[in-house]
């Protein structure tokens, strides 16, 4: 195996050992029939595989068909894919074959396939199983021969866990996986694609090439490179437009540069953020409060009216030490929703705007934490169980309603 003709075959730049160690294990499965999935980070190059394990098969003659399953709508992937027939659907004016017919004796390439969903999911895996499928709107079974090469840039195990993903596809996919190597792991690799990068600029441009002193190389090969290979190619041509002088310092570089003090880590909360999501949990408690305070006090002043008197009964102990009650005599000045507590006259005569709550009401309908599962309930049900949909309804942020969802063990 000359890895040295594969790279230059296949415009592949770099000399680090983990981008060989992906170019040869592309090569030796090339042979066989089996499925492969190309793990890496968004910029890294992983289009290149499925292409030098395709020339490299006894497929080379027949057709090499990439589709990006993330570009396609959700709801015409399965007729991108497999075809369909004449009135399948509106707009279906005639027959058309997918993309799995058409590379019927070679190779097909999925690329983002973590984002397909799961009923498409589940045709792939019939395809991959006995290599048949239906195109939408037929009964009828059609066979195909196909090799087929994924790649992604999520964490398919994740996926799986999360019930994003078929456990039974990923393993069938996942026969041989092939690993490519974010940048920031072929340090060696920077400068030299920088390099190639600059010339074939400065060609396309007709201008001198761009160059890199000591100081700028240092940088450059320091740099975290969050979008890989596609971020420094943008750069470089950046600069090799701009740039007058065709020497660029550091200083000059740090100018093309994001931040790069990024982390990969899961991003915390800021103390001052996750009060203010509190605190508007707490403002929808109040409020649903406040609603049920004038809903109490509309149906006292309607029975009051119906008994022709609004003399009111003096608050009994249990209603002084009622929760709703406690909760209407303390300051909420600071909320959008004035509320105006009365204190209790005994034998006076009082206005109706004045008419304070003498009902008991069950304690136990008034914890707050029943009206927080009440309220996510709801939420739940309107959205069909949708988290994201029913938070943004909740005003809350759906890291705290997966949190408030496991607290109370609620079930959806």
């Amino acid at each position: 195996m000359d890895i040295h003709k594969i790279k230059q075959r296949f415009e592949i730049i770099g000399n680090s050992p983990a981008l060989h160690r992906a170019i040869e294990i592309a090569v030796q499965v090339a042979p066989t029939d089996l499925s492969v999935l190309i793990n890496g980070e968004s910029g890294t190059g992983k289009e290149r595989f499925p292409q030098i394990i395709h020339q490299h098969s006894s497929r080379k003659h027949g057709p090499f068909i990439a589709v990006n399953c993330g570009a396609i709508p959700e709801g015409t992937i399965d007729s991108e894919l497999f075809g369909h027939e004449k009135g399948a659907f509106t707009g279906a004016h005639e027959s058309r074959k997918g993309y799995f017919e058409e590379a019927n004796g070679g190779t097909i390439f999925l690329d983002e396939i973590g984002e397909l969903p799961l009923s498409t999911q589940v045709r792939l895996l019939r395809v991959l199983e006995s290599g048949e499928f239906i195109r939408v709107g037929s009964s009828k079974v059609q066979k195909t021969d196909i090799r087929l090469v994924a790649a992604t840039n999520v964490d398919i195990l994740k996926a799986v866990q999360d019930g994003r993903f078929r456990e039974d596809l990923f393993y069938r996919l996942n026969t041989v996986p092939i690993i490519v190597a974010p940048l920031r792991n072929r340090r060696e690799d920077i400068f030299l694609l920088f390099r190639k990068f600059a010339m074939d600029f400065a060609e396309k441009y007709m201008m001198p090439v761009i160059r890199l002193d000591e100081s700028a190389q240092i940088l450059l090969e320091n740099y975290k490179w969050p979008g890989n290979i596609r971020q420094l190619k943008n750069i470089t041509e950046q600069i090799s437009i701009i740039e007058q002088d065709r020497m660029v310092s550091a200083e000059r570089l740090k100018a093309y540069l994001p931040d790069d003090t990024r982390t990969s880590l899961p991003v915390l909360m800021p103390k001052d953020r996750e009060d203010r999501t509190f605190s508007s949990e707490r403002e929808i408690l109040y409020q649903v409060l406040f609603d049920m305070k004038r809903d109490v006090n509309d149906l006292k002043k309607l029975v009051n009216e119906m008994r022709g008197s609004s003399d009111l009964v003096p608050m009994t102990e249990p209603e002084a030490t009622n929760p709703i009650n406690r909760f209407f005599q303390q300051d909420h000045s600071r909320f959008d929703t004035p509320v105006t507590s009365t204190p209790a006259h005994h034998g006076k005569h009082l206005d109706e705007e004045e008419i304070e709550d003498t009902e008991e009401i069950i304690e136990e309908s008034l914890l707050l934490q029943d009206n927080e599962i009440d309220l996510i309930n709801k939420a739940l049900k309107k959205h069909s169980g949708k988290r994201k949909l029913a938070a943004q309804e909740l005003g809350i942020s759906e890291r705290t309603l997966y949190r408030k969802i496991n607290e109370y063990g609620i079930k959806e």
